[in-house]
């Protein structure tokens, strides 16, 4: 399925060529389609002839959101070069490895990663262009490189695992996965060329790109773009009523929550999807007292990534929930029989599914069943109606006692209590029952939890053994660029509290 197929930024300018299809919140520049596409070739050719890439190299880009980086993006697949977004957040020296584990000879960058990039160039010997410098003018000024057919199944760019459990890993995209990705958010949603959404999630994650602003440009709608979030510009823009599709991240949501700006927004107009990290339900039931349902999603950076998406039509009574399988997408729980219902590892197979990780056969061939299913690590619950909740990572699961504890059900319960935002569970080690739990809580606004009644709160929602041993009260949860939070920090936090 869909191993060839038409360059994209020559064939949605060939259908919708004066439609808008980028607004640049950060320059106020408008780009039609039929301008990226002149775009598109420009810098393609200039990859090529100036930057002498051939088809396979790798080229990385470091940046803030931005019209040019989706334009870069679509000049690499017309040039067959493979796309690398790094991590701005990151040092120079994490940096360093990644660009060494991929064979980095040409570096990108904006204005204020521009330290950054110099310094992991002088480290790895990397040629660098800046965005806004000669260097990228020149890349603009041969005649276009004319679209060509693509092979879908080819590397087209990679994005670094979050590495919340170890050294990140590339992940192979593919313009497959693309349009796969397109199918299944774009009928689960309704997404039309008549919607418009915002672009403000970091590039260098899966949503960035994939959640909604590669769909939408498939789509022939249009996207808002931001450098990054800002709460009070991004709001401003909302109450504005223009956007229609909104899709954010649970840290994006508690912001906004936070906000006294949130009252100008008219939320019951938007479409809201979340995915990245399960949504508390205390946030899920502030923007429902607005009007507003947010349906909850799960995917990974391996599924494209959107692999569930919960129906409006249901979200109400499947709180909790992350829906169905979408349209090209299979599922199957690990040990549970197909159509019954069960716990089981999530495994999936389909066109939106990764090929693997970029030259690491050692780590493909462990992420897949013998029959080639991809393996999430993730265990779900399927009900009755062939709903899935998320029940935990795997790998967060602790024993305590001789029982399991999983912390997301610990978790879900904890967020329900009055005075508390958000709680995340670790397991630590306890010399009577091996390991017990420890309990992170981000207060509500304005209140503060009674961690000496937590205890007996607990138990009347919990077994004995599932409730944590220890309560911290913190203002906010380390996370990675997906908003899933970073328990190995937690870990450490435990073991150096005043570091």
């Amino acid at each position: 399925m869909f191993d060839t197929i038409p360059d994209m930024a020559a064939k949605r300018a060939e259908l919708s060529p004066e439609a808008t299809a980028f607004i640049d919140m950060g320059t106020g520049r408008q780009w039609s389609f039929a301008q990226i596409e002149a775009e598109v070739g420009r810098i393609a050719a200039g990859l090529v002839t100036e930057l002498g890439l051939a088809p396979g190299d790798r080229l990385g880009v470091l940046c803030h959101n931005r019209a040019e980086f989706f334009i870069l993006l679509m000049a690499c697949q017309r040039a067959g070069v493979i796309l690398a977004p790094l991590n701005w957040r990151q040092p120079p020296a994490e940096l360093a490895p990644v660009a060494q584990q991929i064979g980095l000879r040409h570096l990108l960058h904006d204005a204020p990663c521009a330290a950054t990039a110099e310094s992991l160039a002088a480290t790895l010997g990397l040629q660098t262009v800046a965005f806004d410098g000669p260097a990228y003018a020149a890349l603009r000024s041969h005649p276009p490189l004319p679209p060509r057919m693509v092979d879908a199944t080819k590397p087209w760019y990679l994005l670094f695992t979050s590495g919340t459990t170890g050294t990140p890993k590339a992940v192979i995209q593919t313009a497959r996965m693309c349009w796969a990705n397109t199918v299944n958010i774009g009928q689960a949603i309704g997404l039309t060329g008549a919607d418009t959404s915002v672009n403000f999630l970091p590039l260098f994650h899966t949503a960035g790109i994939n959640l909604y602003t590669m769909p939408l440009f498939l789509s022939g709608g249009r996207s808002h773009i931001f450098p990054k979030f800002e709460p009070a510009d991004l709001l401003a823009l909302l109450a504005q009523g223009e956007i229609t599709q909104f899709f954010g991240v649970p840290a994006i949501f508690q912001a906004f929550s936070l906000s006294a700006d949130m009252a100008q927004v008219d939320w019951s107009a938007l479409r809201m999807g979340c995915g990245g990290a399960p949504l508390p339900e205390p946030l899920i039931q502030v923007f429902a007292e607005r009007g507003c349902l947010i349906c909850n999603g799960f995917g990974m950076t391996e599924t494209g990534p959107t692999a569930f998406l919960m129906d409006a039509a249901s979200a109400a009574r499947k709180i909790g929930s992350v829906g169905k399988a979408q349209m090209l997408t299979e599922v199957r729980l690990d040990g549970v029989a197909q159509g019954e219902t069960g716990a089981g590892e999530v495994q999936m197979r389909g066109p939106a599914i990764t090929p693997g990780y970029f030259e690491n056969a050692e780590a493909t061939q462990a992420a897949f069943t013998p029959d080639g299913w991809l393996k999430s690590g993730d265990i779900a619950q399927r009900d009755r109606e062939g709903y899935y909740a998320i029940v935990d990572r795997i790998k967060d699961m602790f024993i305590s006692g001789g029982e399991n504890v999983y912390p997301a059900e610990v978790e879900r319960v904890l967020n329900h209590h009055p005075d508390v935002l958000e709680a995340a569970v670790i397991g630590v080690p306890d010399a009577q029952w091996g390991e017990v739990g420890a309990a992170y809580l981000i207060p509500r606004a304005g209140r503060t939890p009674d961690l000496a009644a937590l205890p007996g709160w607990c138990r009347e929602r919990l077994a004995a053994y599932k409730i944590p041993k220890s309560f911290t009260l913190v203002e906010d949860l380390p996370r990675t660029a997906a908003g899933k939070v970073r328990k190995p920090d937690l870990k450490d936090l435990h073991k150096c509290p005043n570091p």
